[in-house]
């Protein structure tokens, strides 16, 4: 495999390209060394493409966007038609909890600390007879 010192990198913006497309047929084009991954240029998304040869050709590019649409209109379809048939396991934007107030300390160690601060409880009448 070729050291990334002698690999060539090229920059194509996102625009039309879908990056499950770009990714499955880059290697096709450009060679099992070929690689690429989403890359931000002068505050413009797009892909970083390396390869150890040239970059893809206005053709190749013109077909991985023609792919891209095709993806994007089987995606849609699958959510119009899914969405109606399939529930959801939980509702959309639910919150989910990261962590709690609180959640460092263990159950037990609260359950002595609230006993410590009762001293009518049941557990410190027992020590005192």
């Amino acid at each position: 495999m070729s050291s990334s010192s002698s690999m060539n990198k090229y920059w194509i913006p996102h625009l039309d390209i879908h990056k499950k497309v770009i990714t499955q047929e880059l290697q096709y084009y450009l060679g099992p060394e070929a690689t690429v991954r989403p890359y931000t240029r002068e505050g413009e998304d797009g892909f970083l493409i390396t390869t150890p040869g040239p970059c893809l050709t206005d053709e190749q590019i013109d077909d991985i966007c023609v792919k891209s649409k095709d993806m994007w209109e089987r995606q849609a379809a699958a959510r119009s038609s899914g969405s109606s048939s399939k529930p959801l396991k939980r509702p959309l934007h639910q919150p989910v909890v990261i962590s709690k107030a609180g959640a460092g300390e263990s159950p037990r160690r609260r359950r002595e600390d609230r006993r410590r601060h009762d001293p009518g409880s049941r557990r410190d009448e027992k020590r005192r007879n």
